[in-house]
């Protein structure tokens, strides 16, 4: 029975996964994502940089289960960030950051870029990797000045990538998303469902080893 295990403390991420009927074991990576970023050619595309971020961390995922665990299981690592105004944008460090990026973007577009990241481990050894990236156009609403006050004395764009959420306190401010919702949140459903089938599991297979 094939484990999978979620390669982030997103609760985002955590909810996705189980309100779409799988109960994933969470095991934080702890990577430190400046340090990868500032190993990364200044070049390098959007798509590429979450990318390698989710990589990195579902690498290191992978060298921390237990030997239990890594007998037959699924790593699933991901990252998010907002591509606007031709730069790449994750958490903002301040209120203030928070504040500026929102007066930017309101009633623009920007695109949410989602790195993932799959390494299927069987009998402790990685038999299998695959990584890809989801794009997601979102349209972002005009919040008056009283709303974007109180929604960042919330806290909330301070813990997520771009500043806003889609699925929380945000999403009364998103005005819609072309293509995939799930991949706003934090993790693609039918991308994560490809790299399964890649790796030769179903859907099925999971609800049935990690029923919520």
């Amino acid at each position: 029975m094939t484990r999978l295990v979620l390669g982030s403390a997103s609760p985002g991420r955590l909810g996705v996964l189980r309100q779409s009927g799988v109960d994933p074991l969470v095991v934080v990576s702890g990577v430190d994502e400046d340090a990868v970023l500032a190993g990364l050619d200044p070049g390098t595309g959007p798509a590429d940089v979450v990318r390698t971020l989710a990589r990195v961390k579902a690498e290191h995922v992978a060298t921390v289960l237990d030997r239990s665990v890594a007998r037959d299981c699924v790593v699933i690592g991901c990252d998010s960030m907002l591509y606007i105004d031709g730069e790449l944008a994750g958490k903002p460090a301040s209120v203030d950051q928070a504040r500026h990026r929102w007066r930017s973007m309101a009633g623009r577009t920007g695109q949410l870029h989602t790195g993932h990241s799959l390494i299927r481990l069987q009998d402790n050894a990685i038999r299998h990797r695959a990584a890809a990236t989801a794009v997601t156009t979102v349209r972002f609403g005009t919040p008056t000045g009283e709303d974007l006050e109180a929604y960042l004395a919330t806290g909330e764009p301070l813990r997520v990538a771009g500043g806003f959420t889609l699925d929380g306190l945000g999403g009364w401010f998103i005005d819609g998303v072309d293509g995939d919702p799930s991949s706003v949140i934090g993790i693609s459903l039918p991308l994560t469902r490809s790299l399964l089938a890649g790796a030769g599991l179903s859907v099925a297979a999971l609800w049935a080893a990690n029923p919520v």
